[in-house]
């Protein structure tokens, strides 16, 4: 099982912890200190020992950062977490809206006269720093790596993860981590580099087809790793871990201590390729001029599954979704106002611990109700975990860490009868999801070029929603993979083999939230009948296979080739997930599925 603990902090305790973190600055003639939501690795997931954001803040978001100066400590956040920071953080952090607002104009704004910002080179890459020291040209505010101040206050801050690794069956990789060593090497020969440094725990683990449990709900084990040219691999983690590995492991790969890395990498030939954007500042220097800027070799491999990990994907997600619509119609049986949304979370997790394949969760469950469910990311706690009323929505999204696949589904639902304007807005929102559903696209798109497709509907009304409309999603890794995103902001060329989700939404703060998301896969579209095609296109395998709520949609809003479509889609929802359930939900999702 992963590790369930992690780090939390009520607002009270911030302003303590703030005041401590100060002191230690000025002890270290520090006029600002940067506390990111990174560690050492640079992935999106970190552990307890890492979450030193959400220890100094109470703000638990996936992104984000600290800027503490003495008179102000601004918490920058993203679209998505801006009313969930508001319930977080104690009076004395500021939210500040990021990427709005940047770091450097922020630091120009609040430090007038100048002054020295320390930070941590272990926990900012070389890019992030690059990026504030031309902001902050010619302002007077100087950077300074320094060791890290908020480890110095933090007294009782978990040990590093220990957790043991596991092998990663080849029946589920579809390819032996000595043909994925070699054939990546060989990229690093042809582009004459000698070598590559691996930082993402996620790459690692795909790389040498093990998995962990150092990050609760992703099965990661955290080290680092550099691929030579020739194939060989110096792997770079505790010895605790690897008692179950070294066997598979094999000749192709060296094991060393992980205080090793930077004396190895003082030795290392080069050129050495790096990722920028995910490599430490503090092992980019001690490269020096020997790295090499340039992706991360495992990247796209990574997020262009195999015949052997979709086929996975597409079975973890058909016995995923029996646990979904057990509970849709579990849920259904409810009167409104006698559950709650814990009750509704603990219901959905142990059906899907029905599955002797399950090994987490993967991820927090969502379950929102009424304007719980406008924060996008929420997490029920005791202080908030709320009835399900009458005229309320829940916004549910859920997923699970499968051997074969990882899982990631969100399904809105009325509690009683719904009000006309959320009826309107979901339908938007599924127009949104079933236009993206169709998409056929020429080869070498990326999600940017085709993002918006989804938002049209929503547009058309005069609304939107502050997050992208997909990310990827790991084979048995991380529910947020990159390097591929359907996003303004994402540049990577779609190929065949890549999972993402599929998920518009809308917002009324203060009133409810809706949100629809299906996971789908890249995939070569088929010629047309008419045989006139003038390019080559690609288009979406759905993978996740549950009902949509037809409560929900108001069908004279709807075209007809939508109509058609959702009614295909309820068809082969039936077919597909009908035989894995019980009797008496088998008769209530031939309703849910009914033609509309």
């Amino acid at each position: 099982m992963f590790q369930s603990f992690e780090v939390t902090a009520r607002p009270e305790q911030g302003p303590p912890r703030l005041a401590a973190l100060r002191d230690r600055m000025a002890e270290a003639a520090l006029d600002g200190f940067l506390v990111p939501r990174a560690d050492a690795h640079q992935g999106e997931y970190v552990g307890p020992h890492d979450e030193r954001l959400a220890w100094l803040t109470g703000f638990t978001g996936s992104a984000g950062f600290c800027a503490v100066l003495q008179a102000v400590a601004g918490v920058f956040i993203d679209g998505r977490y801006r009313t969930q920071v508001k319930a977080q953080v104690a009076a004395d952090f500021t939210p500040v809206p990021w990427p709005d607002v940047s770091l450097g104009d922020w630091l120009k704004e609040q430090m007038p006269s100048g002054g020295i910002v320390g930070f941590d080179p272990w926990l900012h890459t070389p890019g992030e720093i690059e990026t504030l020291e031309k902001a902050l040209k010619n302002s007077g505010i100087t950077l300074q790596p320094s060791p890290n101040l908020v480890d110095a206050i933090w007294h009782d801050q978990p040990a590093p993860p220990m957790a043991p690794a596991k092998v990663h069956p080849l029946e589920f990789a579809g390819e032996s981590h000595g043909d994925k060593c070699a054939r990546l090497g060989a990229t690093l020969k042809e582009a004459g580099e000698a070598a590559a440094l691996i930082t993402l725990p996620d790459a690692l683990c795909w790389l040498l087809n093990i998995r962990g449990a150092d990050i609760a709900r992703n099965p990661v084990a955290q080290g680092f790793a550099v691929l030579m040219a020739d194939g060989h691999v110096h792997l770079f983690m505790a010895e605790a871990k690897l008692s179950e590995v070294r066997a598979h492991l094999g000749d192709g790969v060296t094991i060393h201590a992980p205080d090793s890395l930077p004396g190895f990498l003082d030795d290392l030939a080069g050129p050495v390729r790096a990722h920028k954007a995910t490599v430490p500042l503090y092992l980019a220097e001690r490269l020096g001029d020997r790295v090499v800027w340039g992706d991360d070799p495992c990247a796209l491999p990574k997020a262009c599954k195999n015949e052997a990990e979709i086929e996975g994907a597409a079975a973890a997600h058909l016995r995923d979704g029996a646990a979904v619509v057990e509970l849709l119609a579990w849920l259904d049986q409810q009167a409104p106002g006698s559950i709650t949304e814990t009750q509704v979370v603990t219901r959905l997790e142990t059906l899907r611990r029905s599955d002797n394949a399950l090994q987490d969760i993967s991820f927090e469950t969502i379950a929102g109700t009424g304007p719980n469910g406008a924060i996008m990311h929420y997490r029920v706690t005791e202080e908030t975990d709320s009835l399900l009323e009458e005229g309320q929505l829940i916004v549910l999204d859920s997923g699970g860490q499968y051997l074969d696949g990882t899982t990631d589904i969100t399904r809105t639902i009325p509690i009683g009868e719904p009000p006309r304007a959320a009826a309107e807005a979901f339908t938007r929102v599924l127009q949104g999801m079933i236009a993206m559903s169709r998409l056929r696209w020429p080869v070498g798109l990326a999600g940017r070029e085709i993002e918006a497709v989804g938002r049209v509907p929503l547009w058309l009304a005069g609304q939107d929603f502050n997050h992208g409309l997909g990310h990827g999603v790991g084979a048995y890794l991380s529910v947020h993979e990159g390097p591929q995103r359907l996003s303004r902001v994402s540049s990577v060329p779609l190929q065949p083999g890549m999972i993402l989700s599929n998920e518009p939404g809308y917002y009324r703060e203060g009133a409810f939230g809706i949100r629809l998301e299906n996971l789908i896969v890249v995939i070569k579209a088929p010629a047309l009948p008419d045989g006139d095609a003038e390019r080559e296109m690609l288009e979406w395998r759905t993978l996740t296979y549950a009902p949509i709520d037809r409560r929900l949609i108001v069908k004279e809003m709807m075209t007809g080739p939508e109509i058609d479509w959702i009614n295909s889609y309820h068809a082969d929802v039936a077919e597909k997930i009908g035989p894995r359930v019980s009797a008496d939900t088998r008769k209530w999702l031939e309703a849910a599925t009914a033609p509309l």
